[in-house]
C-alpha cells in the first residue's frame, strides 16, 4: 500500500477469453535456459493500469523488469517489480527499474554479485536510492517506489525487497503446493519495523487516529480493516506512508523510512515449481497461499496472470470502489525432472 492518496480503480477486470476458454489478458510469455543448473524458466508478465475515479486516464505507477542472461551470464536471470507512489511515482518507479540492473551489472562485473549476492543487492538498492535523490528530473521528496527483485543464479534464487510488494514460491510438499514466502512486507504492521521507525522519531498511526476518531495510542490495527498504520513525522501530517522501506521518499528518511533491502536466498530444489513477483495490488486482499493456489491451477503462466489479476480486481471492488495498478511476473521452473513431474500432477488435479 502506498501513500495517503489511496488506490486506483479499473472499470472491468481482465477476464477469460478464447484459447481453450482461458484468456491471457495481455500477458506476455518468454523462456530462458539456466544451463549451469539444467533448468528451463518459462515466465509470463502482466501489467494493467488502474484508474482513479477522479483521474481518468491516469498512467500506471508500476514498472517491471525481466533481464534474461543478465550481465551476459546465461545462468543469471533477473525479475523485478517496482510500485511507485506519490505525485512522481511513475518517474520514481521507472528510474529504479533502469538504475537497479545497471548497478547490479556493475557488481556482477566486479565479481561481488557472485561472491555475496545479498551485499551486492544492498549496495545496488542503496545506490539507486542515492542516485534518485540526486537526479534532476525526478522529484522524490514526497514520492518513491517499492522494489522487489528475484535473481536466478544457477541453482539458487536470491530475492531483495524494499517495501510491500512481494515474492513467493510454490513448493511441492506432502502432495500439495505450499507457499514459501521469499520476501517480507515492510510495513508498520511489523513490530520490528514499527519500533525501528519510532526510534527515528516517527509517529505510527492510521488516518482515523490522526483525525481523532480512534485512540492515538492504540496499536490494534487489523489487516484489511480500515486504514492501515502509517508513518508520520512528529511535527506534521507527512509522509503518511503505509510502508517502512522504499526507494526515494526523501522526506520520509528523516523518520526512518530506509532503502536498505531485506534479502533471502534459497537453493532451487526439485520441489520448487514456480515463483511469483508482484506488486501489492495483488497481495492487498490475496494471501501468498491463495496466489500460489491460483498459479497451480494453470499450466500456462499467462493464464495464471490473467486469473490472478481478475480475482485481485474483484476483491478490490468488493472492499472499495477502486482498485490498484497490477503487475505480476510468474516464473515456472520447468526443467527439474521431479519438479516437472509434480507440475504435471498439480495441473491435472485442477483441470
Amino acid at each position: 500500500m502506498g501513500c495517503t492518496q489511496g488506490k486506483c480503480c479499473l472499470p472491468r477486470p481482465p477476464g477469460r477469453g478464447s484459447g481453450g476458454g482461458r484468456g491471457r489478458g495481455g500477458a506476455t510469455l518468454g523462456r530462458a535456459e539456466v544451463p549451469g543448473a539444467g533448468l528451463l524458466l518459462e515466465y509470463a508478465t502482466l501489467d494493467v493500469a488502474g484508474l482513479y475515479p477522479d483521474s481518468p486516464g491516469r498512467e500506471s505507477q508500476d514498472a517491471h523488469l525481466v533481464a534474461t542472461r543478465f550481465a551476459g551470464d546465461p545462468d543469471l536471470h533477473l525479475f523485478a517489480v517496482f510500485d511507485g507512489h506519490g505525485a512522481a511515482g511513475t518517474a520514481c518507479a521507472g528510474f529504479a527499474r533502469d538504475a537497479l540492473p545497471r548497478l547490479l551489472a556493475a557488481a556482477a562485473g566486479a565479481g561481488s554479485l557472485a561472491a555475496d549476492p545479498a551485499a551486492a543487492f544492498r549496495e545496488s538498492m542503496l545506490g539507486a536510492n542515492a542516485e534518485m535523490h540526486a537526479a534532476a528530473g525526478v522529484d522524490d521528496f514526497m514520492s518513491g517506489t517499492t522494489a522487489v527483485a528475484a535473481l536466478v543464479a544457477g541453482g539458487a534464487l536470491h530475492v531483495a525487497n524494499v517495501g510491500d510488494s512481494r515474492a513467493v514460491a510454490g513448493v511441492w510438499r506432502a502432495g500439495r503446493v505450499v507457499a514459501e514466502d521469499l520476501s517480507w512486507d515492510q510495513t508498520p504492521f511489523r513490530a520490528d519495523e514499527r519500533a525501528r521507525v519510532k526510534a527515528s522519531g516517527a509517529r505510527v498511526m492510521s488516518v482515523e487516529q490522526v483525525e481523532g476518531m480512534r485512540d492515538p495510542e492504540s496499536e490494534g490495527w487489523v489487516p484489511d480493516e480500515g486504514d492501515p498504520p502509517r508513518v508520520w513525522a512528529r511535527d506534521g501530517l507527512y509522509p503518511g506512508t503505509a510502508f517502512t522501506r522504499s526507494l526515494g521518499d526523501l522526506a520520509a528518511e528523516a523518520v526512518g523510512v530506509i532503502a536498505e533491502p531485506e534479502v533471502k536466498s534459497v537453493e532451487i530444489t526439485p520441489a520448487h515449481l514456480f515463483f511469483v513477483v508482484a506488486s501489492d495490488g495483488v497481495f492487498e486482499f490475496l494471501s501468498s497461499q491463495e496466489v500460489v493456489d491460483m498459479v497451480a491451477m494453470y499450466q500456462d503462466p499467462r493464464d495464471a496472470c490473467s486469473a490472478i489479476a481478475a480475482e485481485s480486481y474483484k476483491l478490490w471492488l468488493e472492499h472499495e470502489n477502486r482498485t490498484d495498478d497490477i503487475t505480476i511476473i510468474i516464473v515456472h521452473i520447468r526443467d527439474s525432472e521431479i519438479g516437472a513431474t509434480k507440475w504435471t500432477m498439480v495441473a491435472s488435479e485442477h483441470q
